[in-house]
């Protein structure tokens, strides 16, 4: 039975005004044409190159982009479109935004306050030492302002803040960096533990092993869009992945050669109205960097790829 469609991103494209001499002004397509699927009680991780814009898909959900931010496409939270009145009423509440970086952590306020809100209800203290004790933080964390905090504890401290309203839906936006293995591993495991008691989960990252950890589905993001979406076993085989990106992904990981792919990620104003794998991809024509690219629907997902015949 298919669980209850939470976020729905749809053709999402996110382009920036810039200036360039003078007064004259040029627009940056950071993301074009995104689309991705989250369920109740799955966690979907976004996988992608750093620097390919993947944190931009979280800021373009909650509606946090810079001024000169132009969006295009589609959103949808539980069947509804996310306009500004949606976000007003379910941010912070229903769905809830794990930073990237430690620093949002306000560094002149105590722990327990910044868990709880500014809460101070019976209740509301009650659930802050719970949310702690459940990410093994003890009752002084409480008391701690963030500098005394290790950079693992920081960690479940910001996923203690946004578990505070029982979220329906969690965005974890690069949860583990500077952290080494068993820390990362532990932190993902926090967020799996999340998608099983039936929130949904978006998770971003740059770190695809981990990902596969703990991720129910993959989508694979490359140069400001996604190519595939699958299930997360299909990397257990090469021959399951479709688009020739995935598949350089799976050489890639050390227990498969560590095989490098030639060549670099293209720049935002070097992407041409095709596929964006095009100039690295092994079986690329000259008609796929001058295509618009179909969505083809396969077992369990879909993939964005001209070859008539897919493997």
């Amino acid at each position: 039975m298919e669980k209850e469609e939470l976020l729905k991103v749809d053709g999402l494209s996110i382009s920036f005004r810039q200036y360039t001499r003078g007064l004259r002004q040029r627009e940056l397509p950071v993301i074009n044409d995104l689309s991705l699927t989250v369920r109740a009680g799955e966690m979907t991780a976004v996988v992608g190159a750093s620097g390919s814009g993947k944190s931009l898909l979280a800021h373009g959900i909650l509606g946090i982009l810079p001024y000169n931010a132009s969006v295009s496409g589609r959103i949808y939270y539980e069947g509804r479109e996310l306009d500004a009145p949606l976000r007003r009423h379910i941010v912070g509440t229903e769905v809830a935004l794990v930073p990237q970086s430690v620093s949002c952590l306000d560094p002149l306020m105590q722990v327990g306050e910044q868990v709880r809100n500014g809460k101070k209800s019976p209740s509301a203290r009650e659930r802050c030492r719970s949310l702690l004790n459940r990410y093994g933080l003890g009752k002084e964390v409480e008391s701690q302002y963030p500098f005394e905090l290790s950079g693992g504890m920081a960690r479940r401290v910001l996923i203690s803040t946004a578990l505070m309203e029982t979220p329906k839906l969690v965005i974890a936006d690069e949860p583990t960096p500077g952290l080494h293995l068993a820390a990362a591993k532990r932190v993902l495991g926090h967020f799996r533990e999340i998608a099983d008691q039936g929130a949904g989960v978006l998770l971003i990252t740059h770190d695809l092993e981990l990902a596969l950890e703990v991720a129910d589905r993959i989508a694979v993001f490359y140069a400001g869009t996604t190519v595939e979406e699958m299930p997360a076993e299909h990397f257990q085989k090469e021959g399951l992945l479709l688009h020739p990106y995935s598949q350089a992904l799976y050489r890639a990981m050390p227990e498969h050669g560590f095989q490098a792919l030639p060549g670099v990620q293209p720049y935002v104003t070097e992407r041409g109205p095709g596929c964006v794998f095009a100039a690295r991809c092994p079986h690329g024509k000259e008609e796929c960097g001058k295509t618009e690219i179909p969505v083809k629907e396969t077992a369990g997902g879909w993939v964005k790829c001209l070859r008539k015949e897919l493997p």
